[in-house]
């Protein structure tokens, strides 16, 4: 049986028992910001499962497409290193939404493994949770199992969960015993016995039946579902009688290509980790970015690009020193194309992606080995074996090596990380590129729909459906139907609303709640199960009341300027797919009222040509007066039959709305939208950039916008721009000499502390200088302190400074006073902080703290002598 045989075959099975084949849903989770990828089949019913969603079937089934890399599941370094754990595997499974439960759920498991697939059953166990009485008997019950391979297992094995917080429940997993020998570890093997390759979890039964909120707290779910997951990789490879996942069909293929690519044998520990490590990545990688996930520098495109650069160390490993990991897809496309047709439209783009990646990469890889070389050599030689956090951190933001690859040739040494280094350096670096993006009104889904202001607690409202009128009008008569207040802020929710809550790119609108006496402007929207909830401010409660009339009045202006470019949204769209290629697909949007912006997939700079072309289309179509048609609340089918565009991130339900302007564009979308496209006015492209691999920005105006770009141009043309340019190099050239100057003088001023060290400077035999200088930034203080450092030669020196506000301190211990007088400058600085009511610390030879009371810093600093002689009289301060 081959492993396209296998999922029909799981398919069939369960279609024959009332379920629905439900396609894979992207591996990129858009709709759920909870994760980074599709972990599970059952994401995409989440919304289900909490009661937020129904679907028009309770009984499902499918494989799904599934990347475990980061967070709670996360089998990356396992992968290539043994034979069943993978990046990228697909999950076979079945559903229950509120229909059957655990008897069919077990019953239908044991039928398909044992008498459809005919394994054997006297090598199959079933785990169940410790309390799930109901579960082990049911195994007695509905299969013929003998009750001894019936075992009970504690939270960690038995309890599921999809992440820290959404659906969960008690499960029963089935594994197989594949034999002795199997497993060579030396250990007790046995079943959910960690690392044990002899004895592997098949296929896992949930029984979601609560909801883990925020807290932590368990909430039970309205009704009972059964949620299961068959690892389709694993039951593979036993239906080939393979002791390896690599070894079947599912894999076999890409080996082969990388032999022959590399001209290695699949043969012997250290090529055999390295293929397989390629082969599994290459899969994660092609899923991904088929599913318009592109490596970068943040969140899951970080992760991708972890994973590309992983697999192109372990090409090293096979002497391979040229991009080839992109020379894959072929391959992979060709032998699962079939089950998932996505990744043959988006074969040509994975490719460009992935080879650009190992080109960019490949430049800095052979100086980033070197690098760590001498690290590496460096840290031997003094006999330790830890990689500072510092070198760790270089090789990241220099040589773009994540942590874990560092780690991992780390480990081919026998050495390891200082991470908690690398973490407080990197730590420091998002802080100052992490940009504020959240809402005011921060939600969450809950079994009876919820939402959370400000870190609060949830917010739940009564059971009710708004009902969204903004397509036909800014203005409506509506009734108050709940009204709670939360800190300063009430949340209001009314039968009928035309006021547009932010999704698919477009922002909120703007507007107020009026009343026979008031005005209450709407801070903020959001939508959550089927309910459109306007925040408003604290005097909300002086004016309405539940059952109360009130008309929802949104800005009607600025809502014109926001459906203009919403509109030329889909204009552009289409224009890219026209001029560009059809495999240009919509990767992000923002849809704002003074400018659009729209992301695509494209791996390459689009020309100015192109840009002109583009912009030209669109304005032909504007000026051509199309109507728009408004397909609304039609079957999903229907809509993808009349050849919809579905657009990136939206979640689409068993009905959609389709937005349509004539045979030139037909898209999915929820969003509001001029009647006619000469009520666009004019589209303009301000901006065209690349914004990842393989994914460029356009930046355009519409409308009122227009005019805006048109007066900034005028005033540029009005500006010298070479004296600009020529005073703004004059400043910054006088800036560095200024700091040149100031450095000097610090360094000077410092100096003189050297000549007090006699007397009370000198400690027990150490030298100690100590002193406040006057320095405009950290980096600076470091200087001084090291400048010092050259010139005392052996001791201990601790500088301190006001920079702004706050009080830095620094300390330097030299090599001799740390081995010979047990020195550590990171306990000597953290004691002199603690006067001023700050902290810190770092390494014995050098370390940093800082304060917060710049009265009390002279005062610190000249109890270095008396903190020094603690610690050399008693090891510490009391």
């Amino acid at each position: 049986m081959n492993s396209n045989q296998v999922r029909e075959g799981f398919i069939k099975f369960f279609e024959k028992r009332g379920h629905r084949f439900v396609p894979s849903s992207p591996v990129v989770p858009y709709d759920d910001p909870t994760l980074l990828f599709a972990n599970a089949g059952m994401n995409q019913f989440k919304d289900v499962f909490l009661g937020a969603g129904k679907r028009d079937y309770t009984r499902a089934a499918n494989y799904q497409k599934c990347i475990r890399v980061s967070g709670k599941h996360n089998d990356l370094e396992e992968v290539g290193h043994d034979t069943y754990h993978h990046t990228f595997f697909e999950m076979l499974g079945n559903w229950s939404f509120g229909d059957y439960y655990k008897r069919e759920a077990i019953e239908w498991a044991w039928e398909l493994l044992t008498g459809e697939w005919k394994l054997p059953k006297d090598k199959l166990y079933a785990t169940v949770f410790e309390t799930d009485e109901e579960a082990a008997e049911l195994w007695k019950k509905v299969t013929d199992i003998a009750p001894s391979r019936i075992l009970k297992f504690g939270e960690k094995d038995n309890f599921w969960e999809m992440g820290e917080t959404g659906p969960c429940g008690p499960c029963s997993e089935i594994h197989i015993d594949l034999g002795e020998g199997i497993c060579t570890k030396n250990h007790e093997h046995g079943v959910n016995v960690d690392g044990c390759g002899r004895f592997i979890e098949l296929w896992n039964l949930v029984f979601i039946q609560y909801n883990r909120d925020a807290s932590g707290k368990l909430e039970t779910l309205p009704a009972k579902h059964v949620d299961t997951g068959m690892g389709f990789e694993r039951v593979v490879s036993v239906l080939q009688g393979k002791q390896s996942n690599y070894d079947t069909d599912v894999f076999t293929p890409i080996i082969s290509e990388i032999a022959k690519l590399t001209g290695k044998p699949y043969e012997g520990e250290h090529n055999q980790v390295a293929m397989r490590v390629i082969a599994d990545h290459v899969r994660a990688l092609t899923f991904a970015i088929a599913d318009n996930a592109n490596p970068s520098n943040e969140g899951r495109g970080y992760v991708l690009r972890r994973i590309l650069r992983r697999a192109s160390r372990y090409a090293r490993n096979l002497d391979v020193r040229e991009p080839f990991i992109y020379k894959l897809v072929d391959v992979l496309v060709n032998n699962m194309g079939g089950a998932y047709p996505e990744i043959v439209s988006s074969k040509g783009r994975i490719k460009e992606v992935i080879k650009s990646e190992e080109e960019s990469f490949n430049q800095t890889l052979d100086r980033g080995l070197e690098i760590f070389a001498e690290v590496a050599e460096r840290v031997e030689k003094s006999g330790k074996k830890v990689i500072p956090g510092e070198d760790v951190f270089k090789l990241y933001d220099t040589y773009g090596f994540p942590a874990d690859l560092t780690n991992l040739i780390a480990q081919e040494r026998g050495l390891s990380l200082d991470m908690a280094g690398f973490d407080k350096l990197m730590s420091k670096q998002q802080d100052r590129s992490r940009a504020a993006t959240a809402k005011k009104i921060s939600y969450e889904m809950t079994g009876s729909g919820g939402v959370r202001v400000g870190g609060s607690a949830v917010v739940s409202f009564s059971p009710s459906v708004t009902e969204f009128t903004g397509y036909d009008t800014t203005e409506s008569e509506a009734k108050v139907v709940d009204i709670k207040r939360e800190n300063d802020s009430y949340l209001l929710v009314l039968d009928k609303t035309p006021f547009y809550a932010e999704s698919g790119g477009q922002v909120d609108d703007e507007g107020v709640i009026r009343t026979q006496e008031s005005a209450l402007p709407v801070i903020d929207l959001v939508k959550v199960d089927n309910k459109i909830i306007h925040m408003l401010g604290p005097h909300a409660s002086e004016a309405l009341a539940v059952g109360e009339n009130v008309i929802a009045q949104v800005d009607s202006k600025r809502r014109l300027e926001i459906m203009r470019n919403h509109s030329a949204t889909h204009l552009l769209h289409a224009a890219l797919r026209r001029t560009l290629g059809t495999h240009v697909q919509q990767a992000g949007s923002l849809v704002a009222p003074d400018h659009l912006r729209f992301d695509f997939s494209h791996h390459k700079k689009v020309s100015p040509e192109e840009l002109r072309d583009i912009e030209r289309i669109v304005n032909e179509k504007i000026l051509e007066r199309i109507q728009l048609t408004h397909h609304r609340n039609i079957p999903y089918d229907q809509a993808r039959k009349m050849g919809a565009l579905a657009f990136f991130g939206d979640k689409y339900g068993d009905k959609v709305n389709v937005v349509q302007f004539g045979d030139f564009s037909m898209e999915f979308c929820g969003g509001t939208h001029v009647r006619n496209t000469s009520e666009i006015g004019f589209f303009k492209v301000v901006a065209e950039s690349g914004i990842a691999s393989g994914v460029r920005r356009v930046e355009a105006v519409t409308g009122g916008g227009v005019e805006k770009v048109i007066g900034t141009l005028m005033q540029r043309a009005d500006e010298r721009e070479r004296e600009r340019d020529e005073l703004l190099e004059r400043v910054k050239n006088l800036e560095k000499e200024l700091s040149g100057y100031r450095l000097t003088a610090a360094m000077a001023a410092a100096e003189k502390l050297l000549e007090s060290v006699n007397g009370d400077g000198v400690i027990d035999g150490v030298r100690v200088v100590y002193g406040v200088t006057e320095v405009q930034s950290d980096e600076e203080l470091k200087q001084v302190a090291d400048h010092l450092k050259d010139k005392l030669g052996s001791g201990v020196i601790v500088l301190g400074s006001r920079i702004e506000d706050k009080v830095m301190f620094v300390s330097s211990v030299s090599p001799d006073a740390v081995s010979e007088k047990h020195l550590h400058a990171g306990k000597i600085v953290n004691e002199v902080a603690r006067k001023v009511g700050g902290g810190g610390g770092g390494r014995p030879n050098f370390a940093t703290a800082g304060g917060k009371d710049p009265t009390k810093i002279r005062e610190a600093v000249n109890s270095v002598p008396e903190i020094v002689r603690e610690f050399l009289t008693k090891g510490r301060v009391r």
